[in-house]
């Protein structure tokens, strides 16, 4: 009954399923004369080896080339700024949250129900939240920013910035280089130039070293951010109603952090981010940024120009 309702995997002969029910399949051997419960079709599927079990989002769209070498290489420079104790931090953004009392989903303890709007439409927000992330894989440390504009290169590279300023020359007094790792796309992506300008621009301010690593294009899961900070982001904030960006501030500083170690810290960032900067046409013609001889395009060293000053115009 099962052979003409099933399929299954073409690279591999032993895994098949079917997309009868129980109840189908019991409807189905009636009509042929075998009158079974639920119970026993179950019983028969177990013997098939048929087993219920959902979709596995493991999959690739398609072949990236320098994948594997491209892991091998980030394992390889995790290990060396380990070695050296250098810090190592992975970066991204998370999705957006609108704020408002709009529905979100997660259960708290309540004596009355927590009344939400019955619509979650964007024009019923009274605005929008961009939360980046920036992980320190040596400390156990997060640092979320809560920006209220745009997510943009120049955000990106500011909330790195801050991070450096306000808790990295306090954790690596004596470091003079940073690996970053991220995904190869949002607003630090491997293509843009308008991030490779910002990020030596803030190299230059801080006179840091940044090591820049794209972990391939479809494997941004494997970005240590988005396993080791964002689900206990988006556990600090489940069930809670935003009805501003203080109070996300608030839960992400109170509930996010574990038993086994992990230390959140959260700011908000306020400042308007314009969209749609172009890098200069003098930073494309003179790009400063050193390139790695494997995977270029994922792999590129910011250095900043010795004895840089800002000058501040009064």
């Amino acid at each position: 009954m099962v052979a003409h309702h099933q399929a299954g995997d073409p690279m591999n002969a032993s895994v098949r399923y079917t997309y009868l029910s129980r109840g189908e399949l019991a409807q189905k051997l009636g009509e042929k004369g075998h009158h079974l419960s639920s119970y026993l079709v179950a019983k028969l599927l177990r013997l098939a080896k048929l087993g219920k079990r959902k979709m596995s989002k493991s999959g690739i769209p398609q072949s990236v080339a320098g994948r594997k070498s491209q892991f091998t290489h980030i394992a390889y420079l995790i290990d060396q700024f380990e070695r050296l104790g250098l810090p190592i931090v992975s970066i991204d953004s998370k999705k957006k949250e609108l704020l408002g009392q709009l529905f979100r989903s997660g259960k708290l303890y309540c004596q009355e129900p927590l009344v939400c709007h019955d619509h979650d439409f964007p024009s019923l927000s009274t605005g929008k939240v961009v939360p980046h992330g920036i992980y320190d894989l040596g400390l156990n440390e997060g640092y979320m920013h809560l920006g209220t504009s745009a997510d943009t290169p120049e955000f990106a590279c500011d909330c790195l910035e801050s991070w450096w300023q306000n808790y990295g020359t306090f954790r690596y007094p004596h470091a003079q280089e940073v690996l970053v790792l991220c995904d190869s796309g949002g607003s630090n992506n491997c293509r843009f130039y308008r991030f490779k300008e910002a990020l030596q621009e803030l190299a230059n301010r801080t006179q840091i070293t940044f090591h820049i690593s794209h972990y391939p294009t479809y494997c941004s899961k494997y970005n240590p951010i988005d396993r080791r900070l964002f689900p206990h982001i988006t556990r600090a904030l489940s069930g809670c109603i935003l009805d501003s960006v203080e109070t996300m501030q608030q839960l992400i500083c109170q509930r996010a952090h574990t038993s086994t170690g992990l230390e959140v810290f959260c700011k908000i960032v306020k400042k308007n981010y314009q969209t749609g900067i172009k890098a200069s046409n003098e930073f494309i013609q003179h790009i400063p940024i050193q390139f790695s001889n494997l995977n270029p395009k994922w792999n590129y060293i910011a250095v900043p120009k010795p004895q840089y000053r800002e000058v501040i115009l009064c």
